[in-house]
């Protein structure tokens, strides 16, 4: 390639870069323009918004698709039930002793974009059955955010991830592991509320779930799980095949905050202990 060809692709290079980055600028004032508006307005249905900063808002605008009359919809409905499912602002280890004594979830190290790394495992939750089992429940009454005794645990557990984020970062990543998990640990109340809560009152918080170990006896209950999971959270779950699980979760992991259970070296450490 001759001077002048060269000098026309680097140039050609140059105005690409220049796009992408007038293209981030001008998305990011839309995002920014948005995010002012919705703060407008959900300020005026409700003043404790005011005490929420534009991290938080714009989550939730990302979540609908930077739609401001359904983001804000939903942003007033996660107030609401703040007010009501955690009137005290957090929830306190006194009120889910059962759960941290499980020793079921962990919180230790980061991956390379900075995102905590969280290892939950599922054959040890062991959940209070209901008479009848699932035939006796109803949609509405697994889709209840305080019908689960879970539910606790999980915002307990969410919070606590938050205040690990590192400056900038607004997102964590998690192991699923289900090796050993049966129908003694299986919860579909539970599971449908966390999820809701999770998608629904901690949008845009999860960066990627890594399903390992996964039975197949699990699937039955993924079935009734997998409609509940809106199109962004679905993009984030991969199921792990087991021959390939290290070099995986090496993708986003580096070996020195990789769980040492999984080829790693870093050691768990129990969520209250985080």
């Amino acid at each position: 390639m001759d001077a002048a060809g060269s000098e026309k692709m680097e140039n050609g290079q140059e105005e690409r870069v220049e796009g992408e980055v007038n293209s981030m600028r001008t998305n990011n004032e839309m995002e920014q323009n948005k995010v002012s508006l919705m703060r407008a307005f959900v300020e005026s249905q409700d003043p404790t918004s005011k005490e929420v900063d534009d991290l938080m808002l714009r989550r939730f605008l990302r979540a609908r698709d930077l739609d401001i009359e359904k983001a804000s919809a939903m942003f007033l409905k996660y107030l609401k039930w703040k007010q009501s499912f955690v009137p005290n602002g957090f929830i306190s280890e006194s009120e889910i002793p059962n759960d941290l004594a499980q020793k079921k979830l962990f919180l230790q190290g980061l991956d390379k974009s900075g995102r905590p790394i969280v290892v939950a495992f599922g054959s040890k939750h062991f959940p209070k059955k209901e008479k009848g089992g699932l035939d006796e429940f109803k949609l509405n009454e697994m889709l209840d955010l305080g019908s689960s005794p879970l539910l606790g645990f999980v915002v307990y557990t969410l919070d606590k991830i938050n205040a690990r984020m590192p400056t900038g970062q607004e997102k964590f990543i998690a192991i699923g592991d289900l090796e050993g998990w049966g129908y003694s640990n299986s919860d579909i109340r539970g599971y449908l509320g966390s999820l809701s809560i999770l998608q629904d009152c901690y949008p845009e918080r999860l960066g990627k779930l890594y399903l390992v170990h996964v039975p197949y006896l699990f699937m039955t209950a993924w079935k009734l799980i997998y409609p509940f999971i809106d199109s962004n959270t679905k993009k984030k779950i991969v199921f792990v095949e087991n021959k390939k699980l290290k070099s995986t979760l090496l993708q986003d992991i580096d070996e020195s905050q990789l769980p040492e259970i999984y080829g790693g070296k870093q050691p768990l450490v129990p969520i209250e202990e985080s």
